[in-house]
């Protein structure tokens, strides 16, 4: 099927009527036709006919890029180039966002279009009432055949090409292998919910290649024990592993988008206690809406759209405020998902809150516990699954994955369980709790429960691997790691924070975005204007523009683990302070307090911090820079010796100074 709404050879493009051409563009658009959009068509046809008399190759209108959910005005095959034009027709400006617009789609060619990958990509914004523009072909410093975006009126479209073409060296594109290439995109998370929100399938936006398994599979996996369930009035939980990015959540997203409908008995929830992640989601799903039936024609308020979206991504902690209204009725869902089940409330935790925020003095149950019983409440079937993150747990009460499973031990003896084949792996903590799995005559052990490939990190699969190592302080299997690394997903480090944000800028293109992250613990890094007690809004941090100060871009406000996990950028800065200290008997653990630094002595404690550096440094899709201060020998919070073993370790293991 052809991702483009018309597609023909140049040659038969230029013969063509553009009532035909018309005919064939309003044939495959399922909006209501503006006519402002015909218009569009008409003007840009007769533009290309006009230009392309000289040239031999393929035309392509309205083509989808699924993962962004949007579509590229026209691409072109000619020679050994792809072209990516962008037309603003009746614009005078080249405006910030339209220059993104078009490198976006450029970028999203090369990284996720296997036939894309090592040719020449030419993007081209076409301002039509421009008085002149720029149409010099020339490479960016990341030497991957990318062009940076030419900007140009209507008149000027021809020489582009020809000076485009020029410049590039190659074998003329096959338009028919061209076109065969398999999209193997890897969506941020939040890319991702648009995009399965909006009737895309988990397949349209994924990788599928053999490095990976399918998340396709892994739905398929829990869609089969949903609906066995169902047909033998059974009660089920999975517990689906993954390493950090792997796209855990996106499972979630994708079982909850599929059982959408609340008429349906198969209707589910996608519940996190993660507020960052349900308040960014939300407000990116509710935006969206809000532009889509903009662009229809229709007309959504903002609260409408909300009020809908809170439905598919709810708190686990409203969820189960909701249940406690009722203690014997049973929720509306009988398919709940958990994201980082590892991080709910041990039974301490949740009795100290209920007995002081909700006035329930005689609660007495774990988190997990409690959320099992409620989908126990229903007398036919029901299943829970649990999206579980190895080394995840950051905050005081957070009972990892062992209370789940002592919960289903304990109180549940008749629910079937599905575990992934590496619940066992050190990193979740339940080996010994698991063994006590066995005398159940409930439990399957299911290999497609488990996702062991970074999708999030696309560039290299073997960013998760090298952080742990280098947690793990094995310096010499992470230098081994980070030659797998190095040539495709760049790290780097560096003393100084103003090298690092130059780094960050230089690396970004179009609209991918970059930020600075650190630990909660790291407060002595206000000498560097980084203060991570410093309010800041996660909505806007991931959500709005290069013009907003209070977005990421603008490299001021920062973000801490707890604003962060679950969600990605595509360029980090690590800001590394003196509260996870590498020493040669091992980690430091410290917080600050008053003025000066104290030993983090509690074991549960020195795991938050240890997973939060974890989580800080597993968040960038395609490179980062870590930062380590010099110190001052002047200010006793900031001596050097604090830092400089630290980065000395990293130096140690290759990492490359800037």
């Amino acid at each position: 099927m052809s991702r483009a709404y018309y597609t023909d050879s140049i040659a038969n493009f230029i013969k063509a009527k553009s009532e035909e051409i018309i005919g064939k563009l309003t044939m495959s658009n399922v909006f209501n036709l503006e006519q402002s959009q015909r218009d569009a068509w008409v003007e840009e046809i007769a533009i290309l006919q006009s230009v392309l008399t000289e040239h031999t190759g393929s035309v392509y209108f309205e083509y989808s890029i699924p993962r962004m959910g949007k579509r590229i005005d026209v691409v072109l095959l000619i020679g050994p180039v792809i072209f990516v034009l962008e037309f603003k027709i009746g614009e005078h400006v080249f405006t910030s966002y339209a220059t993104d617009q078009v490198w976006d789609y450029a970028l999203d060619l090369k990284n996720f279009h296997e036939t894309s990958h090592n040719v020449y990509i030419s993007p081209i914004l076409i301002a039509s009432k421009a008085k002149t523009g720029e149409y010099m072909a020339v490479a960016t410093p990341h030497n991957d055949k990318i062009l940076v975006p030419i900007k140009i009126n209507t008149e000027q479209l021809g020489e582009a090409i020809n000076g485009v073409l020029r410049f590039a060296k190659g074998d003329v594109i096959d338009n028919a292998n061209w076109e065969s290439g398999r999209y193997c995109p890897t969506p941020t998370i939040i890319e991702a919910a648009m995009a399965l929100y909006n009737s895309h399938s988990v397949a349209d936006i994924s990788r599928s290649d053999a490095s990976a398994i399918n998340l396709s599979q892994t739905s398929d996996a829990i869609s089969k024990i949903i609906h066995m369930s169902k047909e033998k009035s059974q009660k089920s939980i999975c517990f689906v592993t993954g390493v950090p990015g792997a796209g855990k959540t996106l499972v979630g997203l994708n079982i909850a988008t599929t059982h959408f409908d609340k008429t349906n008995e198969l209707y589910s929830v996608y519940l996190s206690g993660n507020g960052p992640l349900v308040a960014i989601l939300r407000e990116a799903l509710a935006r969206d809406k809000v532009r889509r039936s903009k662009d229809k024609g229709d007309k959504c308020k903002k609260g409408e759209a909300m009020s809908e979206v809170k439905m598919f991504v709810q708190n686990v902690h409203h969820f189960r405020d909701e249940c406690l209204i009722d203690p014997k009725a049973p929720p509306v869902e009988h398919v709940a998902l958990f994201d980082e089940a590892q991080r709910a409330w041990n039974k301490e935790q949740t009795v100290n809150f209920m007995r002081r925020k909700k006035n329930t003095p005689n609660f007495d149950s774990s988190e997990p516990e409690f959320l099992i019983s409620c989908l126990n409440r229903h007398l036919d079937w029901a299943v829970i699954v649990c999206l579980v993150g190895g080394g995840q747990e950051i905050n005081t009460g957070e009972a990892g994955i062992i209370e789940w499973i002592d919960s289903l031990n304990r109180s549940f003896p008749d629910w079937h369980v599905y575990i992934s084949s590496r619940l066992n792996d050190s990193e979740y903590g339940a080996a010994e709790v698991i063994n006590k799995l066995k005398s159940r005559i409930n439990v399957v052990d299911n290999k497609a429960l488990h996702l062991s490939v970074s999708m999030r990190s696309f560039r290299t699969e073997h960013v998760s691997l090298l952080v742990k190592q280098l947690l793990d302080r094995n310096a010499d299997d992470a230098r081994q790691t980070l030659k797998n690394v190095e040539n495709k997903y760049p790290i780097v480090i560096t003393r100084n924070l103003s090298t690092a944000k130059s780094w960050l800028k230089s690396q970004a293109r179009g609209s991918e975005r970059y930020g600075i992250v650190a630990s909660s613990q790291a407060e002595r890094l206000k000498p560097q204007a980084i203060n991570v007690k410093s309010p800041m809004d996660p909505i806007h941090w991931f959500l709005d523009g290069k013009e907003d100060v209070r977005s990421s871009y603008y490299l001021e406000d920062v973000a801490t683990e707890f604003h962060i996990q679950g969600l990605e950028l595509d360029w980090a800065c690590v800001a590394w302070d003196a509260d996870f200290r590498y020493t040669a008997a091992g980690w430091e653990h410290r917080s600050f307090c008053g003025d000066s630094w104290n030993h983090i002595r509690k074991s549960e404690r020195k795991t938050y911090l240890h997973n939060a550096y974890r989580v800080l440094l597993t968040r960038a899709r395609q490179g980062m820079v870590i930062v380590v201060p010099s110190g001052d020998e002047n200010d006793p919070t900031r001596n050097p010796k604090y830092y400089d073993p630290t980065f000395e370790y990293l130096k140690e293991i290759g990492f490359k100074i800037i």
